[in-house]
Order: C-alpha cells, then sequence, then structure tokens
C-alpha cells in the first residue's frame, strides 16, 4: 500500500463550497460537526435524510434543516458526499444526479467501487473514503482513493473536508481499501473486543467493573500513543516489557500457544474479503 501525496493541501482557512450530504448518519455528523467546530457555518450544508429521528438529531445539533429527498438545492453543492448504506447507494443515486452532474463526489460507503459509483452517476470525478469511527472523536483514520479524473484541487478539497475526522491516508490501488476497511475501517470493533475481554478478566481477578474497564481502557490508549511516538517496531516495544519468566512473558506465551496473532490475523483477512463482496453484491444496479 502506498501514499498518494502528489498534490498540494488547500489552505485550511480556505472557506468550503456547498457540499451536500446523501445521510445524515453517524459519519455524516462527525464530517459536519468537526467542520462547524472549526468555523464552517451551517448554511455550507446541505443534508437528504429520510428519517424523522436522523433530521430533528441534525436540527437540533448543527441548525441543519435536512431534505427528505433529493431536490434542487442540491444543485448548489460543489461536493456530493455519499454516507449511505451500501445496499441502498443504488438507489439513491438516481434521484441525486440529475441533481448534481458536476460535482465531486466522494463516498464513504464500504464495499462499493468507483466504477460502479460512475455508472450510477455518471461522473468520473469520484473519491472512495474509508473512514473509521473514531473520527466521531477527532481521532479516526481514514483511506482513499482517487479516480484519475479527479484533479489536485479535487483531492485537496478532500482532504480539507475530511481533516476534523483525523489523519487521512491515500492509496494509489482502490483494491488497497478493502485491506484498509479490514483495518481501520473494521478495527475499532477489534479493539473494543480486547478491551471488553481485558475488563472481563479484570472483573473475574476481583476489581470491580469501573476500575478494570478504566484499566483497560487507559492501557490501550497509552500503548496506542506510544506505538505511534516511538521510533522502534511495535515488536520491539513489546519485547522491551517482556522479561523472559516475568508476568507478562507468562501472558504472551499464553497467546502464542493458543494461535492468537494466526487467528487474528485470519479473522482481518475475512474482513478483507467481506469488503471486497460487498462491491459484488451491491455493485450491480
Amino acid at each position: 500500500m502506498t501514499i498518494a501525496v502528489t498534490f498540494l493541501p488547500r489552505n485550511a482557512a480556505t472557506p468550503l463550497p456547498p457540499i451536500a450530504f446523501i445521510g445524515g448518519g453517524n459519519m455524516a455528523s462527525a464530517i459536519i460537526g468537526g467542520l462547524i467546530r472549526q468555523g464552517t457555518v451551517a448554511g455550507t450544508f446541505e443534508v437528504v435524510e429520510p428519517f424523522d429521528e436522523a433530521r430533528t438529531r441534525l436540527a437540533n445539533e448543527f441548525g441543519i434543516a435536512a431534505l427528505t429527498e433529493a431536490d434542487p438545492a442540491l444543485a448548489r453543492c460543489a461536493v456530493v458526499v455519499w454516507a449511505v448504506k451500501p445496499q441502498t447507494f443504488a438507489d439513491a443515486a438516481k434521484p441525486v444526479r440529475a441533481f448534481a452532474p458536476d460535482a465531486l463526489h466522494l463516498s464513504v460507503a464500504a464495499g462499493i467501487t468507483s466504477d460502479s459509483i460512475a455508472r450510477w452517476l455518471g461522473s468520473e470525478r469520484i473519491v472512495r473514503a474509508m473512514p473509521n469511527t473514531p473520527a466521531l472523536v477527532g481521532q479516526g483514520m481514514t483511506g482513499l482513493f482517487a479516480r484519475p479524473a479527479t484533479s489536485s484541487e479535487d483531492r485537496a478539497l478532500v482532504a480539507q473536508l475530511l481533516a476534523p475526522t483525523g489523519e487521512l491516508l491515500w492509496v494509489d490501488a482502490e483494491s488497497d481499501l478493502d485491506a484498509v476497511t479490514a483495518m481501520s475501517g473494521s478495527g475499532p470493533a477489534y479493539v473494543f473486543y480486547f478491551i471488553e475481554a481485558m475488563t472481563e478478566a479484570g472483573i473475574e481477578m476481583g476489581l470491580p467493573a469501573d476500575q478494570a474497564q478504566r484499566l483497560a481502557i487507559g492501557t490501550f490508549t497509552g500503548a496506542s500513543a506510544l506505538a505511534k511516538s516511538a521510533t522502534e517496531a511495535p515488536s520491539v516495544l513489546r519485547q522491551r516489557v517482556t522479561s523472559k519468566g516475568g508476568t507478562t512473558y507468562a501472558a504472551i506465551a499464553s497467546l502464542e500457544a493458543a494461535d492468537v496473532k494466526a487467528q487474528f490475523k485470519t479473522a482481518i483477512l475475512a474482513a478483507q474479503k467481506r469488503a471486497a463482496e460487498l462491491g459484488e453484491e451491491f455493485g450491480k444496479g
């Protein structure tokens, strides 16, 4: 996987053009909320959201009066962000296409290929993004792929739009987004899974539940920060706290005996396979 760094980012102070969001759920809210906190006005956004509860939340949190369906208001938008479920993308695209013929399209729908999106929307200016849920707190990790027809200015605009959600990684091959999906897109669930296990172990060892959870979360937070700031590989950091015959050694030996690392890698590969399958299943419309 390689990082595309052949374009200059837009100045963060450059006002964003009008942006449409098709779907107003968690990921759309994470992006909108981050931009509003950085000074973008609510009037910059048009949101199409069919569900009453989500529209009410957008109004209460951001002062956005979301549309129930696509209408000519979308014509003013220079960017359309597709924050819909993969299985609904094709149907959602049909009414939007007529109102946004010249827009740049940014999809955060897992698995749906840019070929399918181009066919549905009649546009080649497409960027696919695979964010993850820590974007909700500005600590996300997003993988990005741009079709050849997108300009450096388009990519810089996408980078500015997504900057409040966390870190961005551009890949050169669209197929790499399946790996991004398996690692960082699904990755928070893996972390939560291990936090659950550590918390349960703490409770079994006699700690109160709140203390066990605090220890588990704090350990993941601290270790991740150390891994990010260190110049050494994670394997070296692990070895430094694994004295032979000590407590950490006993734990790692138990994990190795159970082949946990291999099983974990198998699980991630299963997620990658499923990401590719989603594109096949829902990209035929």
